[in-house]
């Protein structure tokens, strides 16, 4: 009893402190994402921006997930609205990480738009900062040089080219990833490593099954696809795969990306591991014959006991047969000659 009440104690204080802390504070731990060095992220697609359906709704650019077992999948970039007013949305961004591995880091929400990898997403995320628009207020204004966005419904916005200018990165070959042999060559800037140290907020419940739809819509795999999802953008996120089928625009591939090709290598490797666990099982089948296969079978003596008894029954029926009869037959054959 002492014991259950101190682990209930120290559950209890455990629990205590995680509600204590602001979930703002929670969402600043980094999650990441390895994947083996081999298998490079796609290209950023080319795609039309659905206009922003509502007011204080933010663009989320799409991107290339990990399905944790092969294979990347696109998420369609959507308009997501806002957690609160005066937050924006920093994307997630994948990168070099040390020891030759690709590293995701989730994106976050935030009262200023951090570092993303110097990923040129598009429509207002041109690789450092971003020009889609602008809090005023608790009223979102948009930037309708950057983003679309549907004037019948949305009546705040402004033209402003200077800010696309100004905060684009110009990447050709439309990488996905920052670093590497092949990635986007750009650091974060003091300024933006003070905004990942601010209190974040992390992906909305809306984000986060938009993402579990997406992985369910196998057409959206870099393997079926081969970097060119069917469906890459969407109004406003989806909550089932025929919605997103529906809805979503197809994109077109970046010009001067090379198309993507799975990794069978790296695709190979999670089942390889299964054929060597299987390897060991013919060596002990060998070792067999030696006395564990009879120490191992003890399920089957109900079926040895029967074979011995009719086994012994004609051993002894076979004694008697040659000593009677036969003897008696070999001396008749002398008088018929």
């Amino acid at each position: 009893m002492k014991t259950f009440g101190m682990r209930f104690l120290s559950k209890a204080l455990v629990a205590g402190a995680l509600a204590a802390m602001p979930a703002m504070a929670l969402a600043q731990i980094s999650l990441g994402i390895s994947v083996n060095i081999n298998v490079e992220p796609p290209a950023i697609p080319v795609y039309v921006q659905p206009p922003c359906p509502q007011p204080n709704f933010m663009w989320t650019p799409g991107y290339w997930a990990w399905d944790g077992e092969g294979d990347y999948y696109w998420v369609p970039g959507t308009w997501v609205e806002a957690p609160q007013p005066g937050y924006l949305w920093t994307p997630g961004y994948w990168g070099w990480g040390d020891g030759g591995v690709y590293v995701f880091h989730g994106g976050y929400w935030g009262t200023q738009v951090g570092f993303y990898g110097g990923v040129n997403y598009g429509f207002g995320y041109g690789g450092g900062g971003f020009a889609g628009g602008e809090w005023r207020g608790g009223v979102f204004a948009y930037n309708t040089s950057a983003v679309s966005v549907n004037t019948t419904v949305i009546h705040t916005t402004y033209v402003n080219t200077t800010i696309v200018n100004n905060t684009t990165i110009i990447n050709n070959s439309h990488s996905s990833f920052n670093g590497g042999p092949n990635g986007v060559a750009a650091k974060p800037t003091p300024q933006q490593e003070s905004f990942a140290k601010q209190p974040h907020l992390p992906a909305t419940a809306a984000q986060t099954q938009h993402e579990q739809v997406a992985k369910q819509d196998k057409s959206n795999f870099a393997s079926a696809n081969h970097g060119v999802p069917a469906h890459a953008a969407v109004a406003r996120p989806a909550t089932s795969v025929a919605e997103l089928q529906k809805n979503a625009v197809v994109a077109k591939a970046a010009p001067g990306a090379k198309p993507y090709v799975a990794h069978p290598a790296a695709a190979a490797k999670p089942a390889a591991k299964p054929a060597e666990a299987a390897k060991p099982a013919p060596a002990p089948a060998k070792a067999a014959p030696a006395k564990p296969e009879s120490a191992a079978r003890p399920a089957q003596p109900a079926a040895h006991p029967e074979a011995a008894p009719k086994s012994a029954a004609p051993k002894p029926a076979a004694a008697p047969k040659p000593a009677a009869p036969k003897p008696a037959a070999k001396p008749k054959e002398p008088p018929k000659n």
